[in-house]
């Protein structure tokens, strides 16, 4: 079972397209870091269509063990309580253990959307999205 720690807040730009956005820790039961979870707080195309709005790393020695999909759902409240609905969540097509969090939490693959060229994405090598939409409340 994962906790989060308490959110690094770090200021949005706006000519990027970036958000405020929450960061956290996950801690183990030991309290050892074992990844990050972040939660953006607004509605840009950037967010909206290739970032999405959480995002997430499990550090390589702990992956498989269900750390996303726990860190996602502990996730929800705060979302809900920022105002949330409904959250955004992308991820590369062959990252298959990113689609299976997404899955796991009841999110919906909407489509695979094309980088376009100049996004960081795209300059970093990566050329599509899977864009999962995650309802949060009934």
């Amino acid at each position: 079972m994962i906790r989060l720690s308490e959110p690094v807040k770090t200021a949005g730009n706006e000519k990027r397209g970036w958000v405020p956005t929450h960061t956290f820790t996950m801690l183990d039961e030991t309290d050892q870091p074992v990844g990050e979870i972040a939660l953006r707080l607004g509605h840009t195309e950037w967010v909206v269509q290739y970032a999405g709005h959480v995002g997430y790393h499990v550090n390589a020695p702990f992956q498989g063990r269900g750390y996303a999909t726990q860190a996602c759902l502990s996730l929800r409240p705060l979302a809900i309580n920022e105002g949330f609905t409904e959250l955004w969540i992308t991820c590369n097509p062959d990252n298959w253990a990113s689609r299976r969090v997404c899955e796991k939490i009841g999110s919906v693959l909407v489509n695979i959307v094309d980088l376009p060229p100049g996004n960081e994405m795209y300059e970093r090598g990566e050329r599509q999205k899977c864009r999962y939409l995650w309802q949060l409340l009934p």
